[in-house]
């Protein structure tokens, strides 16, 4: 079966033209044309990006085959997508707990990517809190890609978040997941199903 949408979704404070996105939509577009790659640039309020991330893939669901691809806090999302669409998703060094994690950047920030200077509200970690999931009732519709070097995240709580999950796991590295173009076309043969 074709995967007729991909949803590629990035992480906190990265944007549709990080290296893992734009490795992903060159590939897709080169060998995989029938299949078309969303990278949508979202707002910093967790709320605001759920309601976004939801009506795509509910729009997109309605009309065929729908995968996502996420890294890091897009991880997170994707982890929600995927239990709440039932569709299949692939995490890359996702953020498991990404409420105890961005406390530590409330206040004003820089995108390193765009310039853009934006704020993290204390707020937002309730919006993260509200979305996680308890328990994973599809595990084997999820695909973990981690690398033990993330400098960011402790990668041992992803082993346990996703232990029923497949799970492809690479001493070192890091949180940007080093030499990714490895994995394009694995990850599409995991999303067709």
């Amino acid at each position: 079966m074709s995967l007729q949408t991909l949803i590629y979704i990035h992480g906190f404070n990265s944007s549709p033209g990080s290296h893992k996105a734009s490795v992903m939509a060159e590939y897709v577009t080169r060998y995989h044309p029938q299949t078309e790659i969303i990278i949508p640039e979202l707002p910093v309020s967790p709320a605001e990006a759920w309601a976004g991330l939801s009506e795509l893939v509910r729009e997109r669901s309605a009309k065929g085959s729908v995968g996502i691809l996420g890294s890091s806090l897009g991880g997170f999302y994707a982890t929600a997508l995927c239990e709440h669409f039932g569709c299949r998703a692939v995490l890359i060094n996702p953020a498991v707990y990404p409420y105890e994690l961005l406390k530590d950047y409330i206040g004003e920030q820089t995108n390193p990517y765009t310039g853009e200077r934006f704020t993290v509200k204390p707020e937002y970690m309730d919006e993260l809190r509200s979305l996680a999931v308890p328990w994973l009732k599809h595990p084997q519709q999820l695909w973990l890609l981690q690398q033990t070097g993330d400098e960011v995240l402790d990668y041992r709580q992803a082993l346990d978040r996703y232990r029923f999950s497949r799970s492809t796991i690479e001493m070192g590295g890091d949180h940007s997941f080093t030499e990714f173009e490895r994995y394009p076309a694995q990850i599409l043969r995991f999303l067709q199903g």
